[in-house]
C-alpha cells in the first residue's frame, strides 16, 4: 500500500484485548483493509501492551493486508491525549484521518468506503455512536485540518474541540455508520484502571485546563477563524461562521437541531 485512504490514530493503554478487538472489528468491516494504515501509541513504561501487540496483534494486522506503525511515547496520560494525536498525525500519510479508542467497536460494513466518499471536500465527518450524539465522538478529519493549523486539536477533549469548531463552521458531516463505544459509564462494560484514571477537564472554567476556560476557548477561535479563512480560499465560505462572528447567529444552532435525543447539556461558552 503506497497511498492508504485512511489512517487511524490510536494512543493505547493497557487495553490488549480491547485492542485487537476494536481493530479485528475496524479491519473485518472495512470494504478495502488494505488501503488502511494504523498509527498506535504506547507509553514507555507499559512494555505489556506493546510487546503484546508485537506478538499477538500486528501479525493480525497484517493477515488483513493493512500497514500499521507503532510509536513509543514518554507517558504524557489523559491529559496529554491530544499530544499523542498530535504527534501521531505528523506520520498519517491517508488524506482522511480517523481517533479511535480501544473500547469502539465498529459495527456497520463498509465504513471506510463511507468515509473516502467525501473526497476532497474539507469537512469533519461522525460516526452514529452515543445515541446519534451531535458530536463526532471518534473524530474523522481531513489532512487539510492538520496542515492549515499543524495540529489536531489543543485540548485532551479532542471530541469536542474539533466538534464545536465544525459546527461553527457549519462544516459537520453525518454519516450512517454505527460504533459503539463500550466505556464504562455508557454500558457498564470495561472499568479499568485506563477508565479510572481518566481526568476530565470540564465543569470548572477558572482551571486553565478547563475545556471552557477562557484561553482554550479563545484557541478554539482562533482555530475557526483560520479556517474559515481556507474555506473562503478554496471556494466554499461560511456564511454561518460570518453570522456568528457578527453576532447574528447563534453558534449552536445547527448542533442544537442535530441534538435529536437532548445530549447537549449545557451549550458551550464563545468568545
Amino acid at each position: 500500500m503506497i497511498n492508504p485512504k485512511i489512517s487511524i490514530l490510536l494512543p493505547s493503554r493497557g487495553r490488549t484485548d480491547m485492542l485487537e478487538r476494536s481493530l479485528v472489528s475496524l479491519l473485518t468491516t472495512a470494504d478495502d483493509p488494505t488501503s488502511i494504515e494504523i498509527l498506535l501509541a504506547f507509553d514507555r513504561d507499559d512494555q505489556e501492551s506493546s510487546q503484546h501487540f508485537v506478538k499477538h496483534i500486528s501479525p493480525v494486522i497484517e493477515s488483513f493486508g493493512a500497514k500499521y506503525s507503532a510509536f513509543i511515547f514518554e507517558p504524557m496520560g489523559y491529559s496529554g491525549l491530544n499530544e499523542y494525536l498530535n504527534k501521531l498525525a505528523t506520520y498519517a500519510k491517508a488524506p482522511w484521518w480517523v481517533f479511535w479508542n480501544e473500547d469502539a467497536v465498529m459495527l456497520d460494513s463498509g465504513w471506510d468506503t463511507v468515509i473516502s466518499s467525501q473526497g476532497d471536500r474539507f469537512c469533519i465527518q461522525a460516526f452514529d455512536t452515543h445515541n446519534r450524539h451531535p458530536y463526532s465522538i471518534f473524530p474523522i478529519v481531513p489532512r487539510a485540518w492538520f496542515e492549515q493549523l499543524g495540529h489536531l486539536s489543543f485540548h485532551p477533549l479532542n471530541d469536542a474541540y474539533i466538534s464545536q469548531i465544525a459546527w461553527m463552521l457549519d462544516i459537520m458531516v453525518l454519516i450512517p455508520i454505527k460504533v459503539a463505544h463500550e466505556r464504562f459509564d455508557l454500558t457498564g462494560k470495561n472499568k479499568d484502571k485506563t477508565f479510572e484514571d481518566r481526568v476530565i477537564f470540564e465543569g470548572n472554567i477558572h482551571d486553565p485546563r478547563d475545556f471552557n476556560h477562557v484561553t482554550h476557548r479563545q484557541r478554539r477561535m482562533t482555530d475557526a477563524n483560520l479556517l474559515a479563512s481556507y474555506l473562503q480560499t478554496i471556494g466554499h465560505p461560511s456564511k454561518h461562521f460570518a453570522g456568528v462572528i457578527a453576532g447574528t447567529v447563534d453558534p449552536w444552532e445547527h448542533m442544537l437541531a442535530a441534538d435529536i435525543n437532548n445530549q447537549v447539556v449545557k451549550m458551550p461558552p464563545t468568545i
